[in-house]
């Protein structure tokens, strides 16, 4: 059965999925379309209301996308953001021109109407502006609600049609009321139930899953040891039991005991049919010499697809691959939801392996984001362990290694690696850290050793932890200086070959969260 769904209309902008959050954030379903899409595919969806996203062009610029008029006609709840609001006041017999300075950042709004849509919201806030343009003549059908200094109409209502606009982005959390506004807009406006719950997500897709592999036939999964494989194969493990075969792929560029971990969670306490490729030595041959990051993601990508079609064969009259393909791939990937997927991207795991070795896809997850995925294998009954593990490159630690990746080399990363993480589990911030990592610059700075100065086989560990909700930006995390300190003199006293620790306060952007 389909949810009752709001459906985002997507022109190109840059907090797409964040509004597809926002609105699940309140238990209710969301999806996000292509600007054509037609009222056939909104009525499929069981739309609710409709949200008309934000993008970067102009609505008389040539090109601009549009959509169809007749979703204006439905009858449905709908909210403008920004160039949706613009789109759709144009639409309505307003103008709309570009602005005489560009609004970028905070600003003040003025509430002057709060009807429903701003209902709770104070009289005088702060909003978040990005545009060019804006609506500088309203309809005779529209009523203005609140302003700013620089626009008239920062967000306004139809008089007749259920029909709501708003110039500034809630969907940011730079606007502090903007969870009200979307709030008010999914429940007082569009009378979604909020009942859009993890527990019924994961039946449904188990219900899915038995319908789609039938009763006889059997699915191999690609498990990586992170929380996204990890509960694509709990669900399929549920929904079919021992017709679910998982395989690891142990490609040497992993942290210590990655393997322990995955035989205990799967073979052991989830009792499923795990599969371990030990292909270390084919993967760290092809990487030896490699200093550039892109190469050593071409190579190991590249290895892992020939690893897993050799650890495939085993299975052949296996019809399906599951896959841990979430939302956002979906999305960035050029995937429409009410289309045909135009390709698969060739990735350093399961989720890109191609087409042409033969299965059928099964992708439990690909509606969900990472949270959203993280609740269901809570109630999967995941260890906390994997369901709350921070983020891990395909390539491992190859790409947290400059330079050329050694076996030495990983030995030194591993055991720092391991000082990183027991220090902030024991200290509590863990689970304040949305991603911890440490890099190995194989660089030679002075050192002492004993009482004379030393350069000799030593190297720099960069430490880096940050902050986020989405992975999008990324700040540095303020962590206690007292927890650097033991990190650092582990590192150092417990490491041989490392000399020097540094701590990354770099957000992204201008970096990125990786290095490499």
């Amino acid at each position: 059965m389909t949810p009752a769904t709001i459906v985002i209309v997507d022109f190109g902008a840059q907090y797409v999925q964040l509004i597809a959050r926002r609105v699940r954030e309140n238990h209710v379903h969301s999806v996000i379309v292509p600007p054509d899409a037609t009222p056939e595919l909104l009525r499929k969806h069981n739309a609710v209301g409709i949200i008309l996203s934000g993008g970067p062009a102009s609505v008389y610029g040539d090109g601009a996308p549009r959509c169809q008029p007749d979703i204006l006609e439905m009858g449905l709840p709908i909210l403008g953001i920004c160039y949706g609001m613009q789109l759709a006041c144009e639409m309505l017999g307003g103008d709309v021109t570009g602005s005489e300075s560009r609004e970028y950042g905070r600003t003040s709004l003025e509430v002057i109407d709060r009807d429903v849509l701003l209902a709770h919201v104070p009289a005088q806030t702060t909003v978040w502006m990005s545009h060019g343009d804006i609506v500088t003549k309203l309809s005779d059908d529209f009523v203005p609600l609140a302003r700013t200094g620089s626009c008239p109409y920062a967000a306004a209502k139809h008089k007749t049609k259920t029909f709501y606009g708003v110039q500034f982005h809630p969907e940011v959390t730079h606007t502090p009321a903007g969870g009200q506004i979307i709030r008010n807009f999914v429940y007082d406006v569009c009378g979604a139930a909020g009942d859009w719950q993890v527990a019924s997500v994961a039946e449904n897709a188990i219900a899915a899953i038995r319908e789609q592999v039938g009763e006889t036939d059997h699915v191999i999964c690609g498990l990586s040891g992170g929380v996204d494989s990890s509960v694509v194969a709990a669900l399929i493990h549920k929904a079919i039991g021992d017709r679910l075969h998982c395989i690891f792929v142990d490609n040497g560029v992993m942290r210590n005991r990655e393997v322990d971990l995955v035989e205990a969670t799967f073979r052991q306490h989830f009792k499923i049919d795990l599969h371990v490729a030990d292909a270390a030595d084919r993967f760290l041959d092809k990487l030896e010499g490699v200093s550039d990051p892109a190469k050593k993601r071409i190579i190991i990508g590249h290895e892992f697809i020939e690893v897993f079609k050799d650890a495939a064969k085993q299975f052949d009259s296996v019809r399906f691959l599951a896959q841990g393909t979430l939302y956002p791939d979906v999305i960035e990937s050029g995937h429409s939801v009410g289309g045909e997927t135009a390709k698969i991207k060739l990735h350093h795991n399961v989720g890109g392996l191609p087409k042409d070795l033969g299965f059928e896809l099964v992708e439990p997850l690909r509606d969900l984001f990472k949270d959203e995925v993280r609740r269901v294998g809570e109630h999967m009954g995941l260890p906390e362990e994997i369901v709350w593990r921070h983020p891990f490159p395909g390539p491992g630690l190859a790409v947290r290694i400059i330079g050329p990746v050694t076996r030495d080399r990983l030995d030194l990363l591993r055991a720092a690696d391991d000082i990183i993480i027991e220090e902030i589990r024991t200290a509590g911030w863990y689970n304040k850290i949305a991603q911890a990592l440490g890099v190995l610059v194989p660089v030679s700075t002075v050192g002492v050793m004993g009482d004379e100065q030393s350069y000799t086989g030593q190297n720099l560990i960069a430490v880096r932890f940050v902050e986020t909700a989405d992975f999008m930006t990324a700040d540095w995390v303020h962590v206690d200086y007292e927890v650097l300190s033991r990190i650092s003199s582990r590192i150092m006293n417990e490491v041989k070959g490392i000399n020097r620790v540094v701590y990354d306060i770099s957000s992204k952007p201008p970096a990125t969260i990786e290095w490499e």
